[in-house]
């Protein structure tokens, strides 16, 4: 006869009270860790404040620097331009964004300063350009003063916040990666699978033919006249007809002394 005995309900038991320990424990060791967290960004936001008070002229001025400090207040979950110039329901003004208050306006408005070149470039570039301008390229020509006022001191960095500064008007501005770089889209339709392809083959190749496009990727004709007419039609390809074989250039892919 065996002499092993069964599992009583007190082991049961004991077992349960095991487990409720195990989870208070946990939850508490969490606490303390998301505790222990919190303070630690605080001092973060702390030392983060000090140094843009110290170094606010440099800030402003170098654009470099700037970005890099933008890419700081980010890794620790500080927005420069959150809550900028936003009214209450009452009417007024809150206390604006953080770099207002840290910095003072004049940062504050440096961002929707090029905010408003930049919605100023891109309307005025849009017949050429279909609503789709590099980012280098805006930055460029809002360096060398097209635009609204004179030249800026500013980097890709600076443009890309100021776009990004616009979502909260729902302006329709936005950024898009095609190939690999960076544009500004001031219209709100999306480029579909095939139009993107054949921008980017254009920024590798400097122009596409019909036959490029079909010998390469293997589509038929008609769905690169498709594609290409499509993109005529948005302004987004020029069209050189003086080649034996029409010649489809992108404006936003030339450079500025092409234009």
């Amino acid at each position: 006869m065996s002499s092993r005995r069964g599992v009583g309900l007190s082991a049961f038991q004991n077992r349960s009270a095991l487990s409720t320990q195990f989870a208070s424990h946990g939850a508490s060791l969490r606490s303390n860790h998301a505790s222990s967290l919190q303070n630690q960004l605080s001092v973060f936001q702390s030392l983060l404040h000090n140094f843009a008070i110290q170094h606010g002229d440099t800030i402003k001025s170098d654009p470099t620097f700037r970005a890099e400090f933008a890419r700081m207040c980010n890794a620790i979950g500080v927005d420069p331009l959150a809550g900028s110039n936003v009214k209450g329901k009452s009417g007024s003004k809150g206390k604006g964004s953080w770099w207002a208050q840290t910095l003072g306006g004049d940062v504050n408005d440096f961002y929707f300063e090029l905010a408003v070149r930049v919605v100023e470039l891109c309307r005025a570039t849009r017949g050429e350009n279909g609503g789709l301008i590099g980012v280098e390229e805006c930055r460029e020509m809002v360096g060398k003063g097209r635009g609204i006022g004179g030249g800026m001191d500013i980097s890709d960095d600076d443009i890309l916040r100021a776009v990004k500064s616009l979502h909260p008007l729902g302006s329709g501005f936005s950024v898009v990666t095609v190939g690999s770089r960076q544009m500004i889209r001031s219209v709100p339709k999306e480029l579909n699978t095939d139009q993107s392809t054949v921008l980017e083959a254009i920024q590798v190749l400097g122009y596409v033919t019909c036959s490029m496009l079909e010998d390469n990727l293997g589509w038929n004709n008609a769905r690169s006249e498709t594609v290409i007419q499509d993109l005529l039609a948005d302004s987004l390809v020029w069209v050189d007809a003086q080649s034996p074989e029409k010649e489809y250039w992108s404006p936003s892919s030339m450079g500025l002394d092409d234009l």
